[in-house]
């Protein structure tokens, strides 16, 4: 008996050990894996109105992913889920700047607001990718700024093409040098030489578009070889039109002249013109050639310029139907579709299902106003010049169709006592309710309701069965919503208007720079 309670006791002993040896790795595979990164910092001399975000810079819907508050001593934190490892862009007081990020990370960023962010500091387990891709980009473009383009574009193709290849080798050992003194990971290296690969395809453009002209040979036509060596650097072709928005954008351009000939043989003078990305969407079905990732990211491009904006409430439908038949990477129809949500709302009729917290701590949603319609105003206190442009429009508003309307005030403060602090200070007097966003504008409630920085302040019309009556306002003198407030009220506009508020400016995750070895390398 005492040897088999001596070798349970062992065995016991080593399942133990086995579970503490597995959670341990388990635990390593949840850390290494984990997509959440760590920010934190300190501006110097800034202004506490001023706020921090974080956009993902290669995806095709550059939302921010966390807007941040500075406080009066200028210090900052936060965190945000990384959708993928590569740039992204940081934003303080309408400038932005480049930074290269993995899922797992922490970033410490400090600065001067004066220069901030095209000037920081960066310490934390971020440094080292960032010193070698400015250190890098540096080197490139000192390589860059040596080559006589003139004299290469004037060479014959073998020797163009033997340069080309010196190019490419000085290229990468110079990124590898870099990287290796700065110890940059693989990941941050791979990735530098990615987009050296699609600056440099414009190298091979630049020679057959000039060299005829360039050599006084109108006739001259590039040979196989060299299509070979085309077909060889954009082997890589779907991951660099992915990865990089300045690549995605040249290839589209690539194909520009081909969608110009399809658009010639489109019928004229039709009775309802269609939208832009409906025609490319059609376009696209007759390129056999191209991947469907391309497809994906072109069409992508071309709707969130175009069609994904709030004015085009009426093709709201076919916008949908749109994304769900012409994109088939689940990431990117993801993302447009949630492009769609921030830039045009959620579509009229349905209930907006948004919890808010009143001032004495009870929760409700958006879609309980019910029994008269109700016009709601998303604002915050670092909204720009918001008590000295939407307050008073807002109070005219209110005060000329009084109880005709309920009223609500949602702030997407970052703390109840700031929201408290702001409704009593900003609204006192106002009639309606007062309400706050748990967490505010980076709360899961804000962002599945499509509230970001840029998108505030903004009105919705909430009818008095509780659903959605039109599409989100950013103007209290837009017309359509004048218009609106005159049918649910029976109150007649007077002719002069409210004045009107400015429209929202969407922060545009900016493409890094890409160096110049000539104006007709980088399109």
């Amino acid at each position: 008996m005492k040897s088999q309670i001596q070798s349970f006791q062992k065995n016991n002993k080593q399942i133990k050990i086995k579970k503490f040896f597995l959670l341990f790795i388990l635990a390593i595979f949840a850390v290494s894996c984990s997509k959440k990164v760590e920010i934190k910092g300190r501006v110097s001399n800034g202004s506490p109105l001023e706020r921090i975000e974080i956009i993902e810079a290669s995806g095709v819907g550059t939302l921010p992913l966390v807007n941040l508050g500075v406080n009066n001593k200028g210090e900052f934190n936060g965190n945000f889920e990384a959708p993928k490892n590569g740039l992204y862009v940081v934003t303080y007081g309408g400038k932005s700047s480049m930074v290269y990020l993995k899922g797992g990370q922490t970033l410490n960023i400090s600065g001067n607001a004066q220069n901030f962010p095209a000037e920081f500091t960066i310490t934390g387990d971020a440094k080292a990718n960032n010193d070698f891709l400015k250190d890098s980009q540096k080197a490139f473009e000192t390589y860059a700024s040596k080559i006589q383009m003139q004299d290469l574009i004037s060479k014959d193709e073998a020797a163009f093409l033997a340069q080309f290849k010196k190019i490419q080798e000085d290229v990468n050992k110079l990124l590898e040098t870099s990287a290796k003194k700065l110890n940059a990971d693989s990941d941050a290296l791979n990735y530098k030489k990615d987009e050296a690969t699609a600056r440099l395809m414009g190298l091979l453009d630049a020679y057959e578009e000039q060299h005829a002209a360039a050599t006084a040979k109108p006739g001259f036509k590039v040979s196989e070889n060299f299509k070979k060596v085309q077909k060889d650097l954009q082997k890589n072709d779907d991951r660099l039109i992915r990865d990089f928005p300045m690549y995605r954008e040249y290839k589209l351009s690539k194909i520009q002249p081909d969608f110009q000939k399809y658009l010639a043989t489109l019928p004229q003078n039709q009775k309802e013109q269609p939208m832009i990305s409906e025609v490319f969407a059609n376009y696209l079905k007759t390129r056999k050639d191209l991947s469907n990732t391309a497809k994906d990211y072109f069409f992508g491009y071309v709707l969130a310029q175009g069609d994904l904006n709030f004015m085009n409430a009426k093709n709201y439908d076919k916008l949908t139907k749109l994304i769900d038949s012409n994109v088939t990477d689940g990431t990117v129809k993801k993302d447009l579709k949630e492009l769609q949500k921030v830039l045009m709302g959620f579509k009229a009729g349905t209930a907006p299902d948004m919890k808010i917290v009143s001032k004495d701590g009870k929760v409700q949603s958006l879609s309980d106003f019910k029994g008269k319609p109700t016009l709601v105003t998303f604002y915050a206190s670092w909204n720009p010049n918001i008590a000295l442009m939407t307050i008073p429009v807002l109070k005219e508003v209110t005060e000329f169709y009084k109880a005709k309307m309920n009223y609500a005030y949602v702030n997407l403060d970052d703390t109840k006592e700031q929201f408290t602090k702001t409704s009593a200070a900003l609204l006192k007097g106002f009639n309606g309710g007062h309400y706050w966003v748990d967490g505010g504008i980076n709360a899961a409630e804000a962002k599945k309701f499509g509230l970001y920085g840029f998108k505030i302040p903004s009105y919705i019309i909430v009818d008095k069965d509780g659903k959605l009556l039109g599409r989100p306002y950013f103007n209290l003198g837009d017309p359509e919503f004048v218009e609106t407030m005159t049918k649910l009220t029976g109150i007649q506009a007077p002719q002069m208007q409210p004045q009107a508020q400015p429209q929202p400016q969407m922060e545009i995750a900016p493409q890094e720079k890409a160096p110049q070895v000539d104006s007709a390398v980088v399109k």
